[in-house]
């Protein structure tokens, strides 16, 4: 029995876990900034950094007490140290040094994306090979994984990630940041009445582009606008997230055809999602061998037991990293700095 204690704080939650055998959640406290960061309609890198420091000896008394279990019985720390803030990422790592050094601890590295698909674990074992789809505020992807804490990048969005694309259409609709939920709600009770476009729809590949999506949907609302004509809200989301959902799922279909694969997993904060989880569950039909394993909608956003299940990964494999351990806030699946 593996016991780690993790930290996250990659951007606007700042959250600390105890995770057993990379599977089992002992604690996860989350302490969230959304209500300081919606008047900016974003998170504001400076605010997002005070909340962190504020908080984060706070969520890990939090997760200590729930976890009910003596610090003896933790074998490692692990933490995120990319990608994210700069800012965030160094209050959660200064923390997670700390309390490895005070009581003797190994540091664990963790790519906080790899944490996201590892949150699958808490629905059902991820089995190998398998394909995920990563979806999220700031990466779209497609990630084979031949075996465990192994990833290759299938695809990847060109430009604005499908998650960003809701909060920019949000905006425009005058919803409240993060826009992803209400979107969703809102789509559920209206018809698609606008065709939007869907970028890269003919060429091959994997990759993904939401960019000229999120301009046909401004352009749609200011050209009515000028018209003085009124667009129903309701048909709007439903519009925007039916053409999000078809770029998702024609790649998906197309990953899945050409790479048989024993686990299908969507992960990240998109993954929540009511309208996509039902689409893939559709689509999942044309792979009976392919068993689909949505992440558990309380673990899709950003929070520190997906990092203790990936730590676990890691734990496993022997990454341990020194006290010298450094932030990487470009960092991708392939462990390569991004701009």
């Amino acid at each position: 029995m593996t016991t780690l204690i993790a930290f996250e704080s990659s951007a606007d939650e700042t959250s600390v876990a105890i995770v057993k055998d990379g599977k089992t959640v002992l604690s996860n406290a989350v302490a969230t900034q959304i209500n300081s960061h919606q008047r900016f309609g974003g998170i504001v890198p400076e605010v997002a950094s005070r909340h962190h420091l504020e908080w984060i000896t706070k969520t890990l008394d939090i997760a200590l007490d729930e976890a009910g279990i003596p610090v003896s019985e933790i074998d490692a720390v692990a933490v995120t140290y990319g990608p994210g803030l700069v800012g965030s990422l160094l209050v959660g790592l200064m923390g997670a040094k700390t309390f490895a050094l005070a009581h003797d601890l190994p540091i664990v590295p963790v790519n906080h994306l790899a944490g996201h698909i590892a949150a699958a674990n808490f629905n059902q074992p991820i089995e190998y090979p398998a394909l995920a789809l990563m979806v999220s505020g700031g990466h779209t992807e497609l990630v084979l994984m031949e075996k465990q804490n192994s990833f290759e990048i299938l695809g990847e969005t060109y430009d604005d990630a499908a998650g960003e694309s809701y909060d920019k259409v949000g905006r425009l609709m005058n919803l409240n940041y993060p826009a992803g939920k209400a979107i969703d709600e809102l789509a559920a009770q209206g018809e698609v009445t606008i065709k939007f476009p869907q970028a890269m729809a003919h060429e091959a590949g994997y990759d993904f582009s939401f960019s000229g999506l999120k301009s046909a949907v401004i352009n749609q609302v200011h050209n009515a606008e000028q018209r003085e004509e009124e667009i129903d809200q309701k048909d709007l989301a439903a519009s925007f997230q039916a053409a999000v959902i078809k770029a998702l799922i024609d790649r998906t279909d197309r990953a899945l055809s050409d790479f048989p694969v024993k686990s299908f997993v969507l992960a990240g904060g998109v993954a929540a999602n009511s309208g996509l989880r039902a689409a893939l569950g559709d689509l999942l039909q044309k792979f009976p061998e392919t068993n689909f394993i949505p992440v558990p909608k309380q673990y899709t956003g950003d929070n520190a037991a997906m990092i203790g299940a990936a730590g676990y990964w890691n734990y496993e494999d022997g990454v341990f990293a020194d006290l010298d351990l450094n932030t990487r806030p470009g960092l991708d699946f392939a462990l390569r700095e991004k701009d």
